[in-house]
């Protein structure tokens, strides 16, 4: 019987894809608007070079930006950068459709939630307070505090263990079939394959690890009544 049940945040319960690419293309018009003597196509490559580089939490893409553009330091062009960027996260920060409805029913039925996340901790924290989601989480466990990402097994266990369920008493939902569904199945965990986002059809090698795949959150609530009901594998799409 399932009792907990842990989500992914980004693009599983907050909308972050798209709000991601928007911001980053804000902040290069910005730039750009405030001296920046780069076209939009050339910075926005090399912005997104950076990234792939360094990943998504380097704290310092606008100052790298200068360097790789061979450009002088110039702090109004990197503010300029930052300022666009938070205020695009800040105003169009949306959860995915239905999470809110989902995380209140399920509580209603009795289940205990969790998220397990990459990423840095203020950051998601953030969002997770910006969408107004923590009081229905009892624990969070995020890979840069916790020093193991997905899907690193550790980060698993560390979840079960906050909560002290087993690993077939747990049921993961996410939207990236290696570091979610693969990473949770390989302890032992029921998996929920949300297919949303920019990773909907990505690492479709990995799917024969999906006990479930769903295509609207909501429908994850179909997924548990049959899983608790009769135990049978489901596909809904």
């Amino acid at each position: 019987m399932i009792r907990v049940i842990f989500f992914d945040l980004d693009d599983t319960l907050a909308d972050t894809s798209r709000l991601a690419e928007m911001a980053r293309r804000n902040a290069i018009e910005n730039m750009i608007r405030h001296g920046l003597p780069v076209d939009f196509d050339t910075a926005y490559s090399e912005l997104m070079e950076l990234i792939k580089e360094y990943g998504s939490n380097f704290p310092h893409h606008f100052d790298y930006l200068l360097r790789r553009l061979d450009l002088e330091y110039d702090p109004k062009i990197v503010a300029a950068g930052v300022i666009a960027y938070h205020n695009t996260k800040f105003a169009y920060l949306r959860e995915v459709p239905g999470a809110r409805k989902v995380l209140i029913k399920l509580r209603e039925l009795g289940y205990r939630l969790g998220i397990i996340t990459d990423g840095n901790p203020i950051k998601q924290w953030e969002k997770i307070l910006r969408l107004e989601m923590d009081d229905f989480f009892e624990h969070v466990i995020i890979s840069d505090f916790e020093g193991v990402k997905k899907p690193h097994p550790k980060i698993f266990r560390k979840a079960l263990k906050a909560f002290k369920v087993k690993p077939e008493e747990a049921m993961m939902v996410g939207d990236r079939l290696y570091s979610d569904i693969y990473g949770a199945k390989n302890v032992g965990m029921k998996t929920v394959w949300f297919r949303y986002g920019k990773h909907y059809d990505k690492e479709l090698e990995y799917r024969e690890y999906a006990d479930y795949e769903i295509t609207k959150l909501t429908q994850l609530l179909e997924v548990l009544e049959r899983e608790n009901d009769s135990n049978k594998e489901v596909h809904i799409t």
